[in-house]
């Protein structure tokens, strides 16, 4: 599933591109997780304005309101000056005088959908729940600590959950506790403020490498420039089951927790 560093990474690689452009043509393909919300011909003419990321949707101005994209769990953008006839799994065409933009995605759990505003239903409801930005001021040890406060569930859990803090996805969650030494079973509630500190900052520097290198290819993701990542290549934990951990030698632990794999080093991580 594309997390933040590959949203992040599809935004720039066609946000500059985009911005100015006119729509000539709106074309939709097989129903996606939820209906457009207006109907196609209303967005002609429109002016494009500058792509921004929450979280993992991306929020496009189109004339007096925005398109809210989600790319779902094998969704991809490309964006092109000439846009090949539509495949089997295109199902979004936001046709421009500056190229196409288009979202294809094989299990149709993306999504495109018109709204007012940003901050005006339904793009609104959609965001309501996020958490922080890993890189706002905002988020750090202090924020971490009192939002884990009381919790039961697996620290990795609470990360996923998306509430607390946007960004930290499977991958990117088992990299930043191997980081931070903190067992991904250990209960959110008992993380000390301390490590708390050493979490966020392990989060913020994980993201951030993923950024540099283009997020992580597992199978689908490509960015707008049909470039994949790169940063599996780089992980210390994730998809290295038996293999030595790169600090002590231990061979790398996998579990399962809510149905997805968690990586991570039994002697560095400690509950």
């Amino acid at each position: 599933m594309p997390e933040l560093p590959e949203v992040e990474t599809t935004r720039r690689s066609f946000a500059d591109r985009i911005a100015g452009a006119t729509v000539s043509e709106v074309r939709l393909g097989k129903p996606l997780r939820w209906p457009l919300g207006c109907e196609p011909d209303a967005l002609r003419g429109a002016r494009i304005g500058t792509a921004l990321r929450r979280g993992k949707y991306l929020w496009l101005p189109v004339g007096s309101g925005g398109l809210l994209l989600h790319l779902g769990m094998s969704g991809s953008l490309a964006f092109g000056e000439q846009a090949a006839p539509p495949g089997a799994h295109d199902h979004f065409d936001l046709v421009t005088d500056r190229g196409t933009l288009r979202l294809t995605d094989p299990r149709r759990f993306g999504a495109v959908v018109w709204s007012s505003a940003i901050d005006a239903p339904p793009a609104a409801t959609l965001l309501a729940r996020l958490g922080l930005e890993p890189f706002d001021a905002a988020f750090g040890g202090e924020h971490l600590h009192r939002a884990l406060r009381g919790r039961r569930v697996a620290i990795k859990q609470a990360l996923l959950a998306g509430d607390i803090v946007v960004g930290a996805g499977n991958i990117y969650a088992c990299e930043a506790l191997f980081r931070a030494g903190i067992d991904p079973r250990a209960a959110a509630g008992r993380v000390g403020r301390a490590r708390c500190d050493a979490l966020a900052d392990a989060l913020r520097l994980i993201l951030a490498q993923a950024l540099d290198l283009g997020g992580s290819t597992l199978r689908d993701f490509r960015d707008a420039h049909g470039m994949a990542g790169s940063f599996q290549r780089h992980a210390a934990v994730y998809g290295r089951e038996g293999q030595p951990c790169t600090v002590c030698g231990t061979p790398v632990r996998r579990i399962v927790q809510g149905q997805r794999s968690t990586f991570f080093c039994p002697r560095c991580q400690r509950r």
